[in-house]
């Protein structure tokens, strides 16, 4: 499928790196731009698609630079970027011919939609291919792994990362993984391990085991359960994450069309899926994946 080409024009640098790096990881074809006369310099030799564009920028600000780009190209969808308090200058923005704004912090998921909304508005008569597993999943490259002989702490570890490296600036935010792809010695996918894996390593066992007798009850009485989710995360520390990891998802190949993932995860009862293509593991589709492409058709 053809990637649309997105210019990300905005004064903060890492914003506007941080933003197209995982726009191109979305499957978009992104170029930045530090200021709006750097985005017509970029327009003049290099035309695109949809322009997302910070409105308070410092020399040529946004509504200057869209006006620009929409005299020199006018078939360039423009979304404006707006901080705090400039709703009604985004708005204004609108009626000078941009097609959407969205403020900040921007959630790089609903970007991705009016993107692809943006493009969509200026190239209706093309009938598109519907998606397949390939064309939304994460690549696996992407997703964090571990070794299942690590500790629970590591995993740990590794998952707060992945929250942290998407709130790289107060402007952008992406949800973390909440998994990990767990690899075994021959770095080969052996299971994977949730938030919920977690949650579930910590409860007491005798809350899984056969029901006490009245006698005994009183033991497992909620009453006695202070500290104790304290006492049984401590305990899991240096588990081995082999111990408490979930199986892998169930797998897909590369091309399974949209409605075959959706009817599996609906039937196994699960948020991901593993995609395979020969046989190899190149990434993971999540609920979300699935949500925003549904998105992307009916908004």
């Amino acid at each position: 499928m053809k990637k649309i080409n997105v210019l990300m024009v905005d004064d903060e640098a890492q914003f506007r790196e941080t933003t197209s790096k995982i726009l191109n990881r979305k499957g978009f074809q992104t170029t930045i731009a530090g200021d709006g006369l750097a985005a017509i310099d970029v327009l003049k030799t290099n035309p695109q698609d949809v322009v997302v564009l910070d409105i308070k920028m410092p020399g040529m600000d946004g509504h200057e630079a869209l006006a620009k780009i929409k005299a020199m190209a006018p078939e360039t969808q423009v979304i404006m970027l707006t901080g705090h308090g400039g709703l009604d200058s985004a708005k204004e923005s609108l009626k000078r011919g941009a097609y959407d704004y969205l403020s900040k912090p921007c959630d790089i998921d609903l970007l991705a939609l009016k993107i692809n909304a943006a493009y969509e508005a200026t190239h209706k008569e093309e009938v598109k291919p519907e998606k397949t597993a390939g064309d939304i999943m994460i690549r696996i490259e992407d997703y964090t792994t571990i070794d299942r002989e690590a500790t629970v702490r590591e995993a740990i570890r590794k998952l707060v990362k992945s929250f942290e490296g998407f709130i790289s600036s107060s402007r952008l935010m992406e949800t973390g993984h909440r998994s990990i792809l767990v690899l075994d010695e021959y770095n080969e996918l052996a299971g994977m391990l949730s938030i919920l894996d977690l949650i579930k390593a910590i409860r007491p066992a005798y809350l899984s085991a056969p029901k006490p007798s009245m006698a005994d009850s009183m033991q497992y009485s909620v009453m006695f359960w202070s500290g104790l989710f304290t006492t049984q995360t401590k305990a899991l520390t240096e588990k081995k994450i082999k111990e408490v990891m979930s199986d892998s998802p169930p797998r897909v190949e590369v091309d399974t069309n949209l409605m075959e993932v959706a009817d599996l995860m609906f039937r196994e009862k699960v948020r991901r899926l593993i995609v395979t293509q020969n046989g190899k593991v190149i990434g993971i589709v999540r609920e979300q994946e699935l949500f925003f492409e549904m998105a992307n058709i009916i908004l």
